[in-house]
C-alpha cells in the first residue's frame, strides 16, 4: 500500500501549522514522514517547520502556488502531486504524508485525488459561529478540530455553542477541541490518523 496522504486545511492563523509541527514531532519516531506545505508567495511555512526540527529539512518540500491557495489543492493539484511524487522517490518507505493547504476560506477542499484524509482546522477565537456557517471544510472533512480553545473566553465564544453547532454541521463526522499550546487533544488528533493508518 502506499503512504496515506493527510491534507490539512482551514483559515490564516487557525493553526495549521502548529498541528503539523506538533504530529510530525510526535510520529516521526515510529512513522516515516515527508511534508508538502502550500503558501501563495513564500515558503514560511515550510521554513517554520525547518526552524523548529519538526522534521529533517529534506523531508520538508514548500510549494509556492500562487494566487488563489484552494486552486492549488483542488482545481489543478498538479503541482501538489508532483512535490508528493518526488518525495515519494526520495523516500520509499515513506508511510504519511502531510499536506498543509495555504490559509483558506471555509470554502476550501482538497481534491480527492491528492489526500486520502481531510483535516480542517478552525480557530476559537474567530467566533463560536464558525461551526454554524458550513462550508465543505466544517461539513466535509473527514476531522474538523476547534482549536485555540483557551482564548473563548477572551473573545466571548461559547465552546458548548461550538459543540453544538459542530454536531449538527457533522452528523456522524468527528471533531475534537484542542489547545496546541498545551497539548490539549493532540493526542485525540494523533489516535484518529494512527487508526487510519492501518
Amino acid at each position: 500500500m502506499s503512504c496515506l496522504r493527510v491534507g490539512i486545511a482551514g483559515p490564516v492563523g487557525s493553526g495549521k501549522t502548529a498541528l503539523l509541527d506538533a504530529l510530525c514531532k510526535n510520529l516521526r519516531d515510529q512513522y516515516p514522514i515527508a511534508v508538502v506545505t502550500n503558501d501563495i508567495y513564500t515558503q514560511e511555512d515550510a521554513q517554520f517547520l525547518v526552524r523548529s526540527q519538526a522534521l529533517a529539512p529534506e523531508r520538508i518540500l514548500g510549494v509556492e502556488t500562487g494566487g488563489c491557495p484552494h486552486t492549488a489543492i483542488r482545481e489543478d493539484a498538479s503541482i501538489n502531486l508532483v512535490a508528493i511524487e518526488q518525495l515519494e522517490r526520495k523516500f520509499t518507505n515513506l508511510k504519511l504524508i502531510f499536506l498543509e493547504s495555504g490559509g483558506d476560506n471555509l470554502a476550501a477542499t482538497f481534491s480527492p485525488e491528492l489526500v486520502d484524509l481531510t483535516i480542517y482546522v478552525i480557530d476559537v477565537a474567530a467566533g463560536d459561529k464558525i461551526p454554524r456557517k458550513g462550508g465543505p471544510g466544517i461539513t466535509k472533512s473527514d476531522l474538523l478540530v476547534i482549536n485555540k480553545i483557551d482564548l473563548a473566553p477572551m473573545v466571548g465564544a461559547d465552546l458548548g455553542v461550538m459543540d453544538r453547532d459542530a454536531k449538527k454541521m457533522r452528523g456522524d463526522k468527528p471533531f475534537i477541541f484542542t489547545n496546541l499550546k498545551t497539548r490539549e487533544g493532540l493526542e485525540r488528533v494523533i489516535a484518529f490518523i494512527e487508526k487510519n493508518l492501518y
